[in-house]
């Protein structure tokens, strides 16, 4: 993998993608942040070597170098997704090439279903702590010690500091912004009924199909880390109703706004 991460690490910067401090993923219907980047160079990733190809369709698949709130910041417009067909590793392998360019902070976005039904949709979440149910680890490789330790403490896997400076500015700029537990699932179907109580059963604040692989990459990386869930849906198994598609996205296009606003503020810290 070292050989694969140096070849794409090679091309990126000789587009351009030099000294970046922060890398940023965003998550389902998230993507407009790139609206208040001064971008500098942009490259799809069916061009980049030995990238994944992103195959959703509200997913743009792109990576973008530029300058936000004083910064030199990374943007992944659009993830990646083991329902896609591919391995924690490919998931994972953008964290590992922006880490190899510079960036020493990691910001993650997802959009995800309210478990806890004091949230409501169009709210945020800061996730405090997070269940991998997920099948496996992006660290289960042979190998990976040749990356970083292959034991990684995950006591604290969403820094402390970050968070905190996160709560500061959402009470600064009137934003509501809860704090729990995210729980990652394979997806691509929704949960059942008897699913959604098991998650409330084991702790879940809120589910989603991301976020957790790149997280212990991060960590294995030791980068510092944060991530906000947008919660497009609530999840009430006594009151279930079918999921539209199309009504998550608008409720994370609703939520936008204040997501680049916390992303934007915190930047300005680091």
């Amino acid at each position: 993998m070292i050989k694969l991460i140096d070849k794409t690490v090679d091309y990126l910067k000789e587009k351009g993608f030099n000294n970046p401090e922060v890398g940023i993923i965003l998550g389902t219907g998230l993507g407009k942040l790139t609206d208040h980047l001064e971008i500098i160079q942009e490259v799809s990733y069916n061009h980049i070597p030995n990238f994944p190809t992103a195959t959703v369709e509200f997913h743009k698949g792109k990576l973008i170098f530029g300058n936000l709130a004083g910064k030199k910041v990374i943007v992944m417009q659009g993830r990646f997704h083991i329902y896609e067909g591919y391995s924690l590793e490919d998931v994972t392998y953008p964290v590992r090439v922006m880490e190899r360019l510079g960036i020493k902070t990691l910001l993650v976005s997802n959009a995800s279903g309210a478990i806890n039904l004091d949230f409501k949709k169009g709210e945020l979440m800061l996730i405090d702590d997070h269940i991998n149910l997920q099948g496996s680890s992006p660290l289960a490789f042979k190998g990976v010690e040749e990356l970083g330790e292959r034991f990684v403490d995950m006591s604290a896997p969403y820094d402390l500091e970050l968070n905190k400076t996160f709560k500061q500015i959402a009470k600064a700029n009137n934003i509501k912004l809860h704090e729990g537990v995210y729980a990652s699932v394979v997806g691509p179907q929704l949960e059942t009924r008897a699913e959604y109580r098991m998650l409330k059963i084991i702790g879940t604040d809120a589910v989603g199909m991301s976020t957790v692989p790149e997280v212990i990459v991060a960590n294995h990386l030791k980068l510092k880390v944060a991530a906000v869930s947008v919660l497009t849906d609530e999840c009430d198994p006594s009151n279930l109703k079918p999921v539209d598609i199309s009504e998550i996205i608008a409720m994370a296009n609703q939520a936008e706004p204040d997501m680049i606003v916390l992303f934007k503020e915190l930047i300005k810290t680091l």
